[in-house]
């Protein structure tokens, strides 16, 4: 049994060539919530360097607010500013003869395109048209994992060792006081739940999982020594 390891890259920290030996996957910040063209190079010559999958992490166009912030915008906007990051990750990849392996949704939009079903299509459309061969990472569940599945792509579902989960498999909100697992003997043991089908929520429940692959928040500070334990754990 093999689970990949992903880490948010590319948003301006100082840890992630630190971070990058430790993981097999990364998500580049595309400008939309951090990021632009030097970043996005600079962090796809890194993961070639380690040979790390590559992926697109475009978000709402809300650098203000780092992407965590649902924003109301009419879909055509919200498609053209995906459409437009994601052109301009393209280009740093072919300035580095890199491949486009997977993308992610970051943030507030990555948690409204698992519940709700216009945005889920709205991102699977784009990604069918112009990135068939991308591998979509969802979470277990959730709309955008279900319709891109229906369209015939490829999913890969994301799991959360840093983040605790609600009773509908969501991500408990970082507004909340239990949103985050800060030690990581505890991330460790929640994960290795989740890497066997299971995960206890919140409330005690526990509920069925899948786990393909496992997020590190990169902004977290202590995502250098998680990501660390991690990948010593599922070495093991």
């Amino acid at each position: 049994m093999t689970i990949d390891i992903n880490c948010d890259l590319g948003e301006g920290m100082s840890s992630d060539a630190d971070v990058m030996p430790y993981i097999t996957s990364c998500n580049i910040a595309c400008g939309g919530h951090a990021g632009d063209q030097k970043t996005m190079a600079n962090t796809i010559k890194l993961a070639q360097k380690h040979h790390v999958k590559i992926g697109a992490h475009p978000s709402f166009p809300d650098r203000e607010h780092f992407g965590r912030k649902t924003m109301d915008i009419p879909a055509e906007q919200l498609l053209e500013t995906i459409l437009s990051q994601l052109r301009d990750f393209q280009e740093a990849l072919s300035q580095t003869d890199a491949t486009l392996h997977h993308i992610k949704p970051h943030g507030a939009l990555y948690n409204l395109a698992a519940k709700d079903l216009d945005t889920a299509s709205l991102l699977v459309a784009l990604i069918k048209t112009h990135y068939p061969e991308a591998i979509v990472y969802a979470p277990y569940g959730s709309f955008m994992a279900k319709v891109a599945k229906e369209n015939g792509l490829e999913v890969w579902y994301e799991v959360f060792a840093d983040r605790n989960y609600n009773d509908d498999l969501s991500l408990v909100s970082r507004n909340k006081p239990n949103a985050l697992l800060h030690a990581p003997e505890d991330a460790i043991k929640h994960l290795k739940k989740m890497v066997t089908g299971k995960v206890q929520t919140i409330s005690g429940k526990t509920l069925q999982i899948v786990a393909d692959t496992v997020c590190v928040h990169g902004d977290n500070p202590g995502a250098l020594a998680l990501t660390k334990a991690i990948h010593k754990a599922l070495k093991n």
